[in-house]
């Protein structure tokens, strides 16, 4: 089971990669060539995120919480 920094780390790889794809489309949009590949690679890269985050959010809910302590002296809230 990858570890919560492996996976935010790959979360922002593959983001970038979709800015990418993103810019490519629109290249091959504006120079008139079709895209429906270009696009659904980005949707598998868009569910493959999805899924990444889903995991993250589950391991750093499982992730045990520190405590808050007080902040510069005063009251604990």
């Amino acid at each position: 089971m990858p570890d919560l920094d492996y996976l935010r780390r790959e979360i922002e790889r593959m983001r970038i990669q979709m800015g990418r794809q993103r810019k490519e489309i629109l290249q091959l949009q504006r120079a008139g060539i079709g895209t429906a590949s270009a696009q659904a690679l980005l949707s598998r890269m868009e569910a493959k995120v999805e899924s990444l985050c889903a995991e993250r959010d589950k391991l750093k809910a499982a992730e045990p919480r520190q405590t808050k302590g007080r902040v510069l002296g005063g009251r604990t809230w």
